[in-house]
């Protein structure tokens, strides 16, 4: 008994020393991972390939690395600080005056090449003085900004410049995550293609098929077509002399345009009486005639009534004298 006792009190003394050196060696651990040197704080463990927590100085706190993959740039808006992965889809127009339209052109053709860009159009009017070339450029959007100096270091004056940015990030990807969702739709159909035993439920599931492949392939043009609208912006630029603020005035007024629009106020009023005239026809002509009816069967009625009453004396009656 005594024996069993005294082995009671052991495991009694050795749990808390065993304690004890537990959080003794959790607070080493923890002390080897920093290390002071001259002020700094360095995280211990650290490759230096980013991975880690970042060493700073003084009063700053350590920031640890951004593992997202987006890696943030300058040139916001009073230099605030932009994500490199938004797309951006960058239009504008500028309108120069020069002093010789060919001259100016192929300089401003090279400037863009350089910066990695392309012509994808141009167009030419006019002779001598009111000639009058306008030139679609493809410019990275990386190099935007450095395009519109070029150019403006290629004219004389500037007449007039204008530049819209459209973000489309979310469009992006909401349409990633829809191609996803039809092609794990696909994967599944094409599972129960590979099962299907009669030749009706091949039918039915090929043309489900089809179907969301033919989803796929849309969205999949659509997506492609923003990202190759926000890596390259599109520029257009009108060279012209002294008449191309004119010129650039006139571009502004498109007649084609409001022909189109003063048809669509055309087709929209007809619309609107065409649908007058059916609700018309529909509803209210026959509520009209239900009431014509009505109203000509009163008329005889009451013109009957009067009729078949007798004609009642209009003089006053006068007494007869007796005998």
């Amino acid at each position: 008994m005594r024996g069993y006792i005294s082995k009671t009190r052991r495991w009694r003394l050795l749990v808390p020393l065993a304690l004890i050196a537990i959080a003794l060696a959790a607070c080493s651990g923890s002390a080897t991972g920093l290390s002071t040197v001259g002020g700094s704080v360095k995280a211990g463990g650290s490759s230096g390939d980013g991975t880690g927590p970042v060493a700073v100085s003084g009063t700053e706190a350590a920031v640890p690395a951004d593992t997202t993959g987006a890696v943030p740039v300058t040139g916001g808006p009073d230099g605030a600080t932009v994500p490199s992965d938004l797309l951006i889809i960058k239009t504008g127009t500028l309108a120069l005056r020069v002093g010789g339209i060919d001259a100016a052109t192929d300089q401003a053709s090279a400037k863009i090449a350089a910066l990695g860009g392309y012509v994808s159009g141009s167009q030419r009017s006019g002779d001598g003085e009111s000639a009058v070339a306008t030139v679609t450029y493809r410019i990275p959007a990386a190099h935007w900004d450095d395009a519109l100096v070029a150019l403006r270091g290629v004219a004389d004056k500037v007449v007039a410049e204008q530049t819209q940015s459209a973000e489309v990030t979310g469009q992006v990807l909401d349409l990633g995550a829809r191609i996803a969702n039809l092609q794990a739709t696909e994967r599944a159909l094409q599972t129960i293609m590979d099962r299907a035993i009669k030749i009706s439920d091949v039918l039915d599931v090929q043309n489900q098929l089809t179907g969301v492949r033919g989803q796929i392939e849309q969205l999949e043009t659509q997506k492609k077509h923003l990202e190759e609208q926000s890596a390259f912006g599109t520029l257009d630029v009108t060279y012209g002399l002294e008449t191309v603020a004119v010129v650039a005035a006139q571009q502004g007024y498109d007649p084609a345009g409001e022909v189109d629009r003063a048809t669509a106020s055309l087709v929209q009023v007809g619309q609107a009486l065409a649908t007058a005239g059916i609700w018309f026809a529909i509803l209210w002509l026959p509520v009209i005639l239900v009431l014509g009816v009505l109203a000509v069967i009163a008329f005889f009625v009451v013109r009957r009534v009067r009729r078949s009453r007798p004609d009642r004396p209009t003089g006053p009656i006068v007494p007869t004298a007796t005998a």
